[in-house]
């Protein structure tokens, strides 16, 4: 059986779900099935409505029918992974099927951590999770969310965590999962036959798109170990986001707790004179991490170079004790898991701290490769150090990039009206030592931005402090909203600030005001989504967790420009590394955080073909620094104004039409 083009394959499948071609869409699916054709690497932007779902699985199932291969599709999002799984890719398969070789199947994979482990449910492993840094009311919760977990147990499917709603925490969920490090492996664990990660696993293997996440994908990509099927295609959606999730996969971090979990593990397997040694190193950076002001470390202060070479010592020294990692507990499971659970505490322990001590005493900037910091603890965990990459270009041009063809999509990858920005972040070049090359394309959006939205940069106002809102910009927002009659999302760079002005203006406002925090995210969308007149402020989590199509939505306000914080130490250290190399460590690092959050947060208002409305920007620079060009250009084409009185006018307009 031949298979149709994917320009008949689209026309099915839109007419199946009952849309509508558009020309980005269609221009989308033909530059999709080119690059998987010629191997070169496409980034796609694809503003929202374009459907860049179908555009890219039509192809993806195509390419999947005729090389008898998976497509790997991975997403930042479960939201977008549960709309692809439960949604588009039953609908396309069956819409589909008349026309190839065989119906589609898709499948979706997480992490091992996400599954529930039968064995470890079962056997009663002891709990190795300390409580004492929880308020008794928390342990409470804790220990209904484990009664929970256990009855759901006895009857999933699929023992996959999101299908636990409400949620549990991450207390309660460790006892009854486990990492792919300290997992005994499907052929020695007694529950290895009906293992739910192992079946997820068989699942994917067998199916044409394989749906996951971009931490698992950055995973399999790093690890020796093969985590996903065997696959030569992987479209990355919300692209803009992989740099930052990869950068989570390959961080470190180090505290006292973490020591102290890896000497309760190892404690009944070993002499306690030697286990002894790790619990004193982990005392001796306790009182260490206490003293030590927060902050980046840019030189290795003598006494903490001497305490992590005390606790990688130690940490070895009870490695060495433990003896062979395999064989002698064949016959004994509960043993085997308990060693291996301590085996990988302990060696992230010592791997951690001689990372770290690494990371230092190179002559030159240039030389340096990571990052260490010391995070100041909070109410509900201690100080640790921490420890990231200054670039993970070299990783993902070699791994993820080096031998299959990726197609990276999101509604925002073109910085500054280019693709460079984001390309260099994530190792591409242009296809030199025999390399893929790699091409940037912009469909656009079917919106008609400047006649559908307003850009108004409020550049009368002062340019924001440190110190919270001004007045100014207080009085701003309650005029804007009372010109909109409520219907706003109010973006703010910081919980404070969201916190802060909910509070002000509620006593000001006759709409209803939620802020975030208040409920459930869930919880609170649903409620601003149903009441038009409700107003819902939040920080950066929700820039891009926000669908609210229709009148409920009509003014998007920014407070400011969301820049990284200056004494962020990793975003202040790769613009230092960026500097030192002789690039523009601002431009590179941190107006590209910027513009990508701008995009997002201004990405909210035009949801279906019908919003109307108007995104406020009141930070000045927006119109007056000499950056501000660049940040502009990253957003929608909206139709731009500094006017006040104009958008004012403009927002009562709407309210009435």
């Amino acid at each position: 059986m031949e298979t149709p083009p994917v320009e008949e394959l689209l026309s099915t499948a839109v007419a199946a779900v009952g849309g509508v071609e558009r020309p980005g869409q269609i221009e989308m699916v033909r530059a999709v099935e080119r690059a998987i054709r010629s191997g070169d690497h496409l980034a796609v932007q694809a503003g929202t409505g374009t459907g860049k779902s179908l555009a890219y699985l039509i192809p993806s199932i195509r390419h999947a029918m005729t090389s008898k291969g998976a497509v790997v599709v991975s997403t930042a999002t479960i939201a977008l992974q549960r709309q692809l799984v439960d949604r588009d890719l039953p609908r396309l398969s069956e819409a589909l099927a008349p026309q190839l070789p065989h119906q589609p199947t898709f499948a979706i994979l997480k992490g091992r951590r996400n599954y529930l482990c039968r064995y470890k449910a079962s056997a009663g492993w002891p709990d190795d999770e300390q409580d004492q840094l929880f308020e008794p009311r928390e342990v409470g919760a804790t220990g209904r969310m484990v009664q929970r977990i256990q009855e759901w147990a006895q009857e999933t499917e699929t023992g996959d965590r999101d299908e636990l709603v409400p949620g549990v925490n991450e207390q309660a969920w460790r006892q009854f999962s486990v990492s792919a490090r300290e997992c005994l492996g499907a052929t020695r664990c007694p529950s290895g036959m009906e293992c739910f990660a192992e079946l997820a696993r068989a699942r994917a293997g067998e199916s044409d798109i394989v749906v996951t996440n971009h931490a698992l994908l950055a995973i399999d990509a790093m690890e020796d170990i093969p985590l996903l099927p065997e696959h030569e295609v992987v479209v990355v959606d919300e692209a803009h986001e992989l740099v930052d999730r990869v950068t989570s996969v390959v961080s470190g971090e180090l505290s006292e707790g973490m020591v102290a979990l890896a000497v309760r593990r190892v404690g009944r397997l070993i002499e306690q004179a030697i286990s002894d040694r790790l619990m004193e190193a982990g005392e001796d950076l306790k009182a260490l991490l206490a003293a030590a002001p927060a902050g980046r470390l840019d030189e290795l202060p003598q006494v903490l170079g001497l305490t992590l070479a005390l606790v990688r010592d130690a940490a070895w020294a009870c490695i060495t004790a433990m003896g062979p990692r395999t064989g002698g507990d064949k016959d004994d499971p509960e043993s085997a898991g308990l060693r291996k659970a301590a085996f990988t505490a302990l060696d992230e322990i010592h791997d951690t701290a001689q990372r770290m001590l690494d990371a230092f005493g190179h002559a030159e900037e240039v030389d340096r490769a990571e990052v260490v910091w010391l995070e100041a603890a909070t109410d509900r965990r201690p100080p640790l150090l921490r420890i990231a990459p200054l670039t993970v270009a070299g990783m993902l041009r070699d791994k993820l990039f080096g031998d299959r063809t990726v197609v990276l999509t999101s509604a925002t990858l073109a910085l500054g009206g280019a693709f460079d920005g984001l390309a260099r972040q994530w190792g591409l070049g242009g296809g030199k030592d025999g390399k893929a090359g790699w091409t940037g394309l912009d469909v656009g959006s079917p919106f008609d931005h400047p006649r559908s939205g307003i850009l108004y940069i409020a550049k009368h106002l002062p340019q924001p402090g440190r110190d919270g809102l001004p007045e100014a910009y207080l009085e701003e927002i309650t005029e804007l909203i009372e010109a909109a009659g409520g219907r706003t999302l109010g973006l703010f760079s910081s919980m404070r600030a969201a916190k802060a002005a909910t509070e002000a203006l509620r006593e000001r406002l006759s709409v209803p005001l939620l802020c975030q925090g208040d409920d459930s995210t869930m919880q609170l969308v649903k409620q601003f989504a149903e009441d038009e007149p409700t107003c819902l402020f939040g920080t950066l989590s929700l820039w891009q967790g926000v669908d609210v199509p229709g009148p409920s939505l009509r003014l998007v306000i920014i407070d400011r420009i969301p820049f990284p914080r200056p004494d962020d130490p990793l975003s202040s250290a790769r613009q230092r590394h960026v500097t030192a190399k002789g690039g523009n460590g601002f431009m590179s690092v941190a107006a590209t955080h910027a513009a990508l959050l701008l995009a997002q947060g201004a990405g909210r208002l035009l949801r279906s073909q019908h919003d109307k409305g108007v995104v406020a920007v009141l930070d000045p620079r927006l119109a007056t620094a000499r950056y501000a060009g660049f940040l502009r250009d990253s957003l929608p084409p909206f139709w731009p104004t500094n006017d006040p009185l104009k958008v004012r006018d403009a927002l009562k307009r709407l309210g009435t039409a």
